[in-house]
């Protein structure tokens, strides 16, 4: 069934749903979306890598009947309890709480495993026990590690490169168990380097896209790791939202899966840089500084090109947004963010 159908479904049909990392980049743009539907929502987050500015906002831009659908917990996915509470009367789960990046990994390691593993493994666990329909989880497309198939196919993976690899990938293998064993039904969806609205450019890990946006609007020389020959399949975040939707509604047939979510293109960070330049020139900000360039980043891998067909075909995911469109749409949040800091 389309997105469109699905979402007027949901406008006259009601459901509760529980999402992990609420306050976070992904999670507040799901809630968003979600409220917007008229659907019961339970947010969970513990602020560590989220923000209560992004459910502020999510306040001001939903009508107030529809966020009384809203319910917010603080908590913490590394602890059981908080987990079965948040879980109650829920019918799908989209989880999203994670620690994401590969240097933190490196940095932290057993932080991003007590958090990716063990916090999904709390969340299986407990959705299980409340029977929720379909239980979907934030995948990563860093599963497919040092394989040099191009484009990337859920099916071919190779060695993972980084920790958080291979949190990713155990949740994966979690996930399938969980079928297996226990009878819940489990989505992956393997992001590829999603970018858009609420992405902080500030923090340590921060994106490649929101510190090259928001260095360019101050105008800071931007520095790329590596030649700027790194290509990425760049996924704007309204086709992610569409994506876990598609996911959560899915027939049992297409349950029990891992699925690529991205556009099915790849641009390397000198098409991107271009790309900034001309969106921010377009809103009257020229940026004439050199680009410099730094040594690659350790646990990278060098280029990632999304096959979507699986999704495509088994979801109806059909991705509304290619880079350039999600550039210009990004690049007016930027500016207004960085105006109100």
């Amino acid at each position: 069934m389309s997105i469109e159908k699905i979402k007027n479904n949901l406008l006259t049909n009601q459901h509760s749903w529980l999402v992990t990392g609420a306050a976070g980049f992904i999670g507040s743009n799901i809630v968003e979306m979600l409220l917007s539907l008229n659907q019961r929502v339970i947010g969970l987050d513990n602020f560590s890598t989220g923000y209560q500015k992004n459910l502020d906002e999510i306040k001001l831009i939903i009508p107030a009947d529809k966020f009384r659908n809203f319910t917010f917990i603080e908590g913490d996915i590394r602890d059981l309890s908080t987990c079965k509470q948040a879980c109650k009367g829920i019918d799908y789960v989209l989880h999203q709480a994670a620690l994401g990046s590969v240097p933190r990994s490196i940095e932290d390691p057993l932080q991003s495993h007590s958090v990716n593993v063990n916090g999904q493994l709390n969340m299986l666990l407990a959705a299980s026990e409340a029977n929720v329909k379909n239980f979907i989880y934030a995948a990563s497309s860093s599963t497919y590690g040092d394989s040099p198939t191009l484009p990337k196919v859920e099916n071919v993976i190779g060695k993972p490169l980084s920790p958080y690899a291979v949190t990713k990938y155990v949740n994966e293998l979690y996930a399938d168990v969980f079928n297996r064993c226990y009878g819940l039904n489990t989505i992956g969806l393997r992001y590829f380097n999603v970018f858009g609205r609420r992405q902080d450019p500030k923090g340590a890990y921060a994106a490649v896209i929101p510190v090259f946006a928001s260095k360019m609007i101050d105008n800071q020389a931007i520095t790329v790791n590596g030649d700027g020959s790194v290509s990425r399949d760049f996924c704007y975040i309204d086709n992610v939202v569409q994506a876990n939707i598609l996911a959560a509604l899915a027939a049992k047939s297409a349950c029990n899966e891992v699925y690529n979510v991205a556009v099915g293109d790849n641009n390397t960070l000198l098409d991107l840089i271009n790309l900034l330049k001309e969106n921010l020139k377009n809103n009257g900000i020229e940026h004439h500084l050199e680009t410099l360039f730094g040594a690659p980043r350790f646990g990278d891998i060098h280029d990632s090109h999304a096959d979507i067909s699986k999704i495509v075909n088994l979801l109806d995911y059909k991705p509304e947004y290619n880079l350039s469109q999600g550039i210009t749409e990004s690049i007016k949040w930027y500016i207004n963010d960085l105006k109100k800091a």
